[in-house]
Parts: C-alpha cells; sequence; structure tokens
C-alpha cells in the first residue's frame, strides 16, 4: 500500500470512513497500517471515526475505537494495547493559543500536546481527553467525563472535570 504517496492515502482511508461490515474495518486498518507510526495487531476502528493527522498516531494490539470518535493526532496520540474507546469520544492533541489580547485567538496559531494511553483501559462513552494527559494502565474513565490532567494507575475517574472516584 506503501506505493501511493502518504497524501493519497490518508485521502484513501478518510473516504472509507463510512464502509461497513468486514470490509470496512479491513480496509481502514490496512490503510491505517500504512499511515501511523505504528498500528498493532487485532486493531479494530469502526465507521465513522474521524482520525486527523493519523501519521502521528501509535497503537498497540488488541484496541477497539468505536463508533463516531474523533482522534486529532497533531501532536501525537500513543494508545496503548487491550484499549477500549467507546463511542463518541474526543481525543485532542492539540490546543488553540491565547495569549495575545491584540490579537483574534484564532489567529494565534496552535500547540501540540502529546496524549498517551496506556494497556488495559476503558474510555466511556463520548469522554473528551485533552493534549497533555496520560492515562496510566489500568484505568477507567466513565462516560461523558473530561479528562484534562494525569489518571493514576487502576483507578476509576468521572465528571467533568474528570476526578477519582475509586480504585478497581
Amino acid at each position: 500500500m506503501k506505493i501511493f504517496p502518504l497524501k493519497i492515502r490518508i485521502y484513501l482511508f478518510s473516504g472509507e470512513r463510512y464502509s461497513q461490515g468486514y470490509y470496512g474495518l479491513a480496509i481502514r486498518y490496512i490503510l491505517l497500517k500504512s499511515i501511523a507510526k505504528k498500528i498493532g495487531r487485532n486493531v479494530a476502528i469502526e465507521e465513522g471515526c474521524f482520525i486527523l493527522n493519523p501519521q502521528n498516531l501509535v497503537v498497540g494490539d488488541n484496541v477497539s475505537i468505536n463508533q463516531m470518535c474523533y482522534i486529532e493526532c497533531y501532536g501525537g496520540v500513543e494508545i496503548g494495547s487491550d484499549v477500549s474507546i467507546a463511542h463518541g469520544t474526543t481525543i485532542m492533541s492539540v490546543t488553540h493559543n491565547y495569549d495575545r489580547h491584540d490579537e483574534p485567538i484564532k489567529y494565534q496559531g496552535t500547540t501540540p500536546l502529546k496524549v498517551i494511553i496506556k494497556d488495559n483501559i476503558w474510555i466511556g462513552a463520548k469522554c473528551t481527553i485533552l493534549g497533555g494527559v496520560l492515562i496510566d494502565s489500568g484505568a477507567i474513565v466513565g462516560a461523558n467525563a473530561l479528562v484534562n490532567k494525569y489518571v493514576s494507575p487502576n483507578t476509576i475517574v468521572g465528571g467533568v472535570p474528570a476526578k477519582f472516584l475509586k480504585n478497581r
């Protein structure tokens, strides 16, 4: 698949966003494997997922990214092995600059911020994970949570912003 230039592979990948069934899963996996830094075995990218800047994505083995997720990989996104990301989740590895008061925020550019999601993690439906966050191994992120800081290993977090709920 690497016979095509990167931009064409990215275009083809985004064009297969809504392909259904096993064909859709297979073609998204094959294309993403030729684009991303690393894609492990048994990775399922369900239909309707938006993955921007996929060339900055690293995914381990046995990962499921369910329907309608939005993953912006500009600053780098690393997802470990045995991770389940429920539908409607947003992962942002970039943030807007806003320090100058003499210029509109939309013209001040952006800053890349890497997101790391370690192994054995369950991210509930409709979560938002902001740039610069590390979610450590064994954690669970409750549905609709906004994760804006470090999540300790083997903990359950939830809420807006996400707070410690209990240990697993």
